[in-house]
Order: C-alpha cells, then sequence, then structure tokens
C-alpha cells in the first residue's frame, strides 16, 4: 500500500472513530455562549495557531460570534513573549480581555497541554484562568485530551489510529470539526457564498 493511501484510510478510520455525541456537546455549549452574549477566545499554539486564525474567521463571518485569537496580533504576543515568558502570554491576554463568565475559551491543540511535561503550559495556564472566571471551556483536542479534556465542559478527542501521524490527523479534523460547527443548524447564521451561488 503506498503512502497516500495509508493516509486516507487512517483518515477514514478516524472519522468513524469520532464521538459524534461530543460534537453535538460542543455545539450546546456555543450555543449557548452565543445566546447570552458572551465572546469566543480560540487558543492555540503552532499549526494549531494557523487553525485559530481561520477558525476565528468562520465563528464570526458564518456564525455571529465575537470571536478572537491572541495569536492573531504578533506584535502583543511577541511582547509578552520577550518580557514575561511564553507560558503566561495567553492567561495575561485574556486578562487584558477581561475574560468573563458568559465567554468560552475555546482550545485547538494536539495534546491539549500538560504542565508535568511542560507540554504547552500557555494553554494549561489560560484555562486555569477560565475555570477561576467559570467561563465555558471547550476543545478539539488529539491525543489523551491533556489538561483540556480534563477541564472542559465539551471536548472532541481526536482519535489516535497511528501513533506516527497523530499531529498530522488532529490538526486537520480540528478543520473538520470547526467547519462542522460553523454548518450546524444551531449555530449556522449566514450561508455561505459557493453555497448560495450554487442555487
Amino acid at each position: 500500500m503506498s503512502y497516500a493511501r495509508q493516509h486516507l484510510e487512517e483518515a477514514k478510520r478516524v472519522i468513524d472513530a469520532i464521538d459524534a455525541d461530543a460534537v453535538e456537546a460542543v455545539v450546546d455549549i456555543l450555543h449557548d455562549v452565543r445566546e447570552r452574549g458572551g465572546r469566543l477566545f480560540f487558543l492555540g499554539v503552532g499549526g494549531s495557531a494557523g487553525n485559530c486564525s481561520h477558525a476565528v474567521n468562520d465563528f464570526r463571518k458564518s456564525a455571529g460570534f465575537e470571536a478572537y485569537a491572541p495569536t492573531d496580533n504578533v506584535s502583543e504576543l511577541t511582547a509578552r513573549t520577550n518580557d514575561d515568558g511564553w507560558a503566561s502570554v495567553f492567561v495575561e491576554w485574556l486578562r487584558g480581555s477581561r475574560l468573563r463568565r458568559e465567554d468560552a475559551v475555546f482550545v485547538l491543540s494536539v495534546g491539549g497541554g500538560n504542565l508535568e511535561k511542560n507540554v504547552s503550559p500557555n494553554l494549561v495556564r489560560a484555562l486555569q484562568l477560565a475555570r477561576q472566571v467559570e467561563a465555558s471551556i471547550v476543545g478539539v483536542v488529539g491525543r489523551d485530551g491533556g489538561y483540556t479534556k480534563q477541564v472542559a465542559n465539551a471536548c472532541v478527542v481526536i482519535p489516535t489510529v497511528n501513533d506516527a501521524n497523530i499531529s498530522p490527523h488532529a490538526l486537520a479534523f480540528q478543520a473538520v470539526i470547526w467547519h462542522l460547527l460553523v454548518s450546524h443548524p444551531r449555530l449556522k447564521k449566514v450561508e455561505t457564498k459557493w453555497e448560495s451561488i450554487a442555487r
């Protein structure tokens, strides 16, 4: 079997193993956040940061959320990293944004954060603040879900079907899940361009 075929076969297995009930639970949380006028803050690093930027666009434009990602402001992100350290960049940004109970933090991450292993400590510290102010927490994560899975109100874990391809599948399926969310009848507000033209 070619690698291309193997990778696509793994992707099929991932789709078959995704917990649809967990996705619906995220929909319920997000619907409630929007209804109460809460904001949506996307947190992720590396490839997940790029996904956060794309997701912010979709949630704002298609689903009518007030949504933001700290990684979209490179000047603030790098200033905070330089002056205060990487571990505090998200928590301090959320403090500056006056994170409150009505809001939600949406984590996109391969591992979900783990302080013991010093993996994405910035996610962990941000989620600790979210818990303190009683903001909602949702996530789309890989592996065992890490700290995000432990504390989230609702979380989709992208199943591992091949230990050699954890990151590629987790990152790819973050996009599948957030596009599902903004297309969901309970969240979608605006018809997307190509769907409206096709008619």
